[in-house]
């Protein structure tokens, strides 16, 4: 779950709780139980009831608003079904070589936010393919940057704020957070919106793999859950 809170008086409200992740482990010592042949021991509960016990924390007053992390389409479809509390938003990997466009538009004609995780490509990650395409490397979107003065990590910022999406890119440098702030000051022409959006290839870099008879593969492709077997 993602938790983002405030002070109020001398309790915390948390003001956005999001579903995280819709896969479910068996219960135990472990977060990650494994078999012995190295597939993952999973539980089968409902998402939907976990949205139901969500909303009972809206009901009580200790969380503003709830929302889905890593959800597709027709799960967020179910969600919405048999929800008292609608989905305020939805937290999913985006970015130019992931851009999530009918997953976007079909959350904005519902009235959900979303959110872009990992929005720069995640490039610092400690699991990072020696092979993957490094976004904040992609000559297009060095192009935009020069002429615009700005950093690539800005222009891919920009992208998601004038297509209405919310970034939260990660830095523990204070300098280049500053710099992630600094995208209100430019605007990408329509052209180099296209251009940016061109760069889609369904490439996602937030999929955990596991090893399973010497081959690498999605840890949690084969649950029913698994929300990343569906287009969008």
């Amino acid at each position: 779950m993602h938790i983002f809170y405030s002070y109020v008086s001398t309790l915390y409200v948390i003001d956005v709780f999001n579903y995280q992740f819709c896969v479910v482990y068996r219960k135990g010592d472990s977060s990650f139980p494994k078999n012995p042949d190295g597939t993952m021991q999973y539980d089968y509960i409902d998402y939907k009831e976990t949205w139901k016990a969500m909303e009972r924390l809206v009901e009580k007053g200790l969380v503003k608003a709830i929302g889905l992390s890593n959800f597709n389409r027709q799960q967020i479809n179910d969600v919405i079904t048999a929800a008292t509390i609608k989905p305020a938003a939805l937290q999913v990997e985006c970015h130019p070589y992931l851009a999530q466009n009918e997953l976007i538009g079909h959350c904005q004609k519902n009235g959900i936010i979303v959110t872009a995780y990992s929005p720069l490509g995640s490039s610092d990650r400690m699991w990072k393919a020696a092979d993957e395409p490094v976004l904040l490397e992609d000559a297009a979107i060095k192009t935009i940057a020069n002429e615009h003065g700005k950093s690539p990590a800005q222009v891919l910022l920009r992208w998601q704020v004038q297509r209405g999406v919310v970034a939260i890119p990660k830095s523990v440098n204070a300098a280049r957070i500053a710099q992630n702030l600094q995208v209100f000051d430019f605007a990408l022409t329509e052209d180099e919106m296209k251009t940016v959006g061109n760069l889609n290839r369904n490439w996602r870099y937030i999929v955990p793999k596991i090893v399973v008879d010497n081959k690498s593969v999605f840890r949690d492709a084969l649950h029913p859950h698994y929300p990343f077997n569906d287009p969008y």
